[in-house]
């Protein structure tokens, strides 16, 4: 892993410069310039916009009570397109403009996921009545340690509270 990174480090600025000269000779100094800041701006305005939007996905799938992993994945895959527009480059731009268009972006967080095994701790209601903490006292998970208040109901007479 650390060898591609080192690579990755040393090829992709030798391919930004290589780039940088390219384009400097094709439609001048200036004209470069200008189209690598024009692309920062307009990335930083896109991740913004799809940041909110990923935000608000969030918010309806915990609203749903359901674990928005993807979403999540997906908002983290926006920040490092952020950083890749922000990078000065036309490689770094491209392929920060990919990460930012939606399709490319949800099929990348699946790829990314069905390689990711993901823990939660689990919880839930137990027959006393209560909820459990999550955390087992015996090794198969048949017995949690928890707290719970038994309030009584309108037909419970025998439990009133003075």
């Amino acid at each position: 892993m650390f060898v591609i990174v080192f690579l990755l480090f040393i090829l992709v600025p030798i391919f930004e410069i290589v780039l940088f000269i390219q384009m400097g000779g094709v439609i001048g100094l200036w004209p470069t310039i200008g189209l690598v800041l024009l692309t920062a701006v307009i990335g930083a305005s896109l991740v913004r916009s799809q940041g909110i939007a990923t935000l608000t996905s969030v918010q309806s799938r915990l609203q749903q009570g359901e674990l928005p992993a993807q979403q999540i994945l997906e908002g983290v895959l926006l920040a490092a397109a952020g950083m890749l527009l922000l990078t000065p480059g036309f490689l770094t731009d491209a392929l920060g403009m990919c990460v930012l268009l939606p399709q490319p972006r949800a099929w990348l967080a699946k790829q990314i996921m069905a390689k990711m095994v993901v823990k939660t701790a689990t919880s839930g209601f137990h027959t006393g009545g209560g909820f459990s903490s999550g955390h087992s006292s015996s090794s198969n998970g048949d017995v949690f340690d928890g707290e719970y208040q038994r309030k009584p109901t309108d037909t419970d007479h025998s439990h009133r509270l003075p």
